[in-house]
């Protein structure tokens, strides 16, 4: 019974491979390149550093809003693609170019006006005696350039978010790959003013990864236009943005909630930092040491969450619920097993990568704590994003919205902010008792899978 029920046949592993493998291999690169970028400003010292991280950290709540603004439409992607209704995946590709356009407007906006006043929100003294001044400098020498990457990034989602849900996940892959490539190259060339550049720093990484993603939008853009024949859905794409209406709203009633709880679960990771980092800056460079080495491994994590979200989309809009729901059990089973061994090769790995950066013992040893409470909940983290795609995949994103915004801002921001202001609780048990706080989303998690409510078709005529 539980072979038939949690193992797969070879048919089987070789679809979840085949959709898996590629997202894996670029997000792997991806993370890799992001790791060597970090090295390298973590070799400018402290401070450039922890600027840097600040900022990214300010970034990534946009980032989460443009993946929560486009996923609502992507649910109706993947099973339109399934169903193979070519106008559904039209309208819904019009339907993620507006709303991206809105966020995109807002956080520039935002960043604009209000970018310095939000980074000094981490900036507190600990026992090291960093250099406040110059971490704020730096960090707002990063942002300013990294403003002008936000749009060929949000455009670039759209078009490689549709490619995966329909199926293509090669070419995403290849983009990707190249972009870091470029990434990784320029990095070298302008951080460090090689091969007769000027040494431009923070800023060189910024001018990287803003040509990088230029790179990386244009590539996907033109392709997809290109192979019209594989892609009908782009034919007239930009003709007209008028999406009918009662799609428009079944979007927005599945999105809007995909998106606030993308950019309130954002926010409340940002949080969590602001309160890791009353304990002093060092708790900041720590957890970007940690969380850039552990995003690496949490590869497997991300592949197989979206291989869950493309492959049971697929399936519950072609009206297959039982084999949804049972190959969904299956996905999920695998990986944890595999995310147990990842966590494994990461706990290994936990006490060397941070002796690479040039930074101070202490944060060198912080930081690598960090790293093996992430290996030791890798497992129970695969388990808790596989049940948040299987949600997703079934248009239950009001479930979704409870399950991560909710429960952080209503359970771990809290606690944290309570155990971070009002005790002299130290940067490292406070980080453990947070960490430890998701273990009760796995219950919650089980129990809901088990009902399986979530198996329905949002696309039936």
């Amino acid at each position: 019974m539980f072979l038939k029920r949690y193992i797969g046949d070879k048919a089987f592993y070789s679809k979840v491979l085949r959709i898996t493998i590629p997202i894996l291999i670029q997000n792997v690169i991806t993370n890799f390149v992001s790791l060597l970028d970090n090295l390298m400003v973590g070799r400018l010292g402290t401070e450039p550093m922890s600027g840097v991280a600040i900022v990214n950290q300010l970034l990534f709540i946009f980032n989460l809003c443009i993946f929560g603004g486009i996923s609502g439409a992507g649910i109706f992607t993947a099973q339109y693609h399934g169903k193979g209704d070519e106008e559904g995946i039209r309208n819904t590709f019009r339907m993620k170019a507006m709303i991206v356009a809105s966020i995109t407007a807002v956080a520039l906006i935002i960043f604009a006006f209000f970018g310095p006043q939000l980074i000094s929100l981490f900036l507190h003294q600990g026992e090291e005696k960093l250099d406040l001044a110059l971490t704020l400098e730096q960090g707002k020498s990063y942002m300013y350039v990294m403003l002008i990457s936000l749009l060929p990034f949000a455009l670039c989602q759209i078009y490689a978010g549709t490619l995966k849900e329909t199926g293509e996940t090669m070419l995403p892959m290849k983009a990707g790959i190249t972009a870091v490539l470029v990434n990784l190259c320029l990095n070298y060339v302008l951080i460090y003013g090689k091969f007769g550049a000027p040494a431009l720093g923070v800023v060189g990484a910024a001018i990287a990864t803003l040509i990088a993603r230029v790179t990386e939008c244009l590539i996907v853009a033109i392709w997809t236009h290109r192979h019209k024949e594989r892609n009908p859905y782009i034919k007239g794409i930009y003709r007209s943005f008028r999406v009918p209406k009662d799609l428009a709203v079944k979007v927005l009633r599945k999105g809007l909630p995909l998106m606030i709880n993308e950019g309130l679960w954002s926010l409340g990771m940002t949080g969590l930092t602001q309160c890791y980092s009353v304990r002093g800056l060092e708790a900041i460079s720590a957890s970007n040491i940690s969380s850039t080495v552990s995003n690496l491994f949490f590869c497997a994590v991300f592949a197989f969450a979206n291989a869950i979200s493309i492959i049971i989309g697929h399936l519950l809009g072609s009206g297959d619920i039982e084999r949804a729901r049972d190959e969904d059990s299956k996905l999920i089973f695998c990986s944890i097993c595999i995310c147990a061994v990842v966590g494994s090769a990461l706990a290994i790995c936990a006490p060397f990568i941070p002796q690479l950066y040039n930074t101070t013992d202490s944060i060198r040893d912080l930081a690598t704590k960090f790293l093996l409470v992430s290996a030791v909940m890798m497992p129970f983290n695969a388990f808790i994003h596989a049940a948040y795609f299987t949600f997703r995949a079934g248009g239950r994103t009001v479930l979704t919205f409870v399950f991560d915004s909710v429960y952080i801002w209503c359970i771990s921001f809290p606690i944290a902010f309570v155990l971070s202001r009002y005790t002299s609780m130290p940067i490292f048990p406070l980080y453990l008792t947070v960490n430890c706080i998701e273990l009760i989303k796995v219950v919650f998690g089980a129990i809901l899978l088990k009902k399986g409510t979530w198996a329905k078709n949002l696309v039936s005529d």
